[in-house]
């Protein structure tokens, strides 16, 4: 099958496709949490509608057709039997709201990233693959389970122009232009908490092999760059899509 590499331009369809091949993934790399975190694509138009997952299935169930389209009041638009998460149409809707860039949004709750998220420190550029995501990284302060919508213009600030965030005491998110942009920060994302969790468990703070500064700076400009967009979109996506095809090209139904 061919795949879909998603656009700001791509269809409705388009981008059905590579929405449920991220919950796909994330089911496939064990990031998942039974039927809770969530991803969310926006439809292009003026509507901000966006699609997010039906409340109750397994991310490995999911399918572009069962994806359910939202309004920015949390409304359905076109049937549907599945309900939407409320604490996920609180973040996703927040993060749409005022980003035009956000094609795509993820959040998830993995063992790692929220282990990160809940340490005093913080996510450090201890290696090459922090060293990508640092300069993007933002932090929120942790509200409780996010059924308040009161707690979005606060959410907003946090993130700012920014595409990574730690949810302190809670867990991860990215935001893209495309589904596969938003996976491939995630990914990231994702790899460089387990690594420093790793790394701590060898030792402690003092036994952290020192980065020189300039490095750092070397590749977090290379995180900052256009090239990730490209390099997520052109070379990481159509693989992974080429992967899901392999295993169950039915996430495309």
């Amino acid at each position: 099958m061919n795949a879909h590499v998603d656009a700001p331009t791509a269809t409705e369809a388009e981008i059905r496709v590579n929405l449920a091949a991220c919950y796909r993934l994330v089911a496939l790399y064990g990031w998942d949490d039974l039927v809770f975190t969530h991803i969310s694509a926006r439809i292009p138009g003026p509507e901000h509608h966006f699609l997010i997952n039906p409340y109750g299935m397994m991310f490995e169930e999911i399918t572009a057709s069962s994806l359910v389209k939202v309004d920015m009041k949390g409304e359905k638009v076109g049937a549907s039997p599945f309900p939407v998460n409320p604490a996920g149409f609180t973040i996703h809707s927040a993060v749409h709201e005022v980003r035009e860039d956000a094609g795509c949004v993820m959040h998830l709750h993995t063992p790692d990233g929220t282990a990160v998220s809940t340490s005093k420190e913080g996510l450090l550029p201890l290696n090459q693959t922090a060293q990508l995501v640092v300069p993007d990284l933002a932090y929120h302060d942790y509200e409780g389970v996010a059924l308040d919508l009161d707690e979005r213009p606060r959410l907003q600030r946090d993130l700012g122009q920014k595409n990574i965030m730690l949810l302190h005491n809670h867990g991860t998110l990215t935001v893209g232009r495309t589904c596969a942009e938003a996976f491939l920060r995630m990914y990231f994302l994702e790899r460089a908490c387990t690594m420093q969790v790793r790394t701590r468990m060898l030792g402690g703070p003092d036994a952290d092999y020192p980065t020189e500064p300039g490095v750092i700076e070397k590749n977090a400009a290379l995180g900052r760059s256009e090239g990730m967009g490209s390099l997520a979109r052109q070379l990481v996506w159509p693989a992974l899509l080429r992967k899901l095809d392999r295993l169950d090209p039915g996430f495309r139904t």
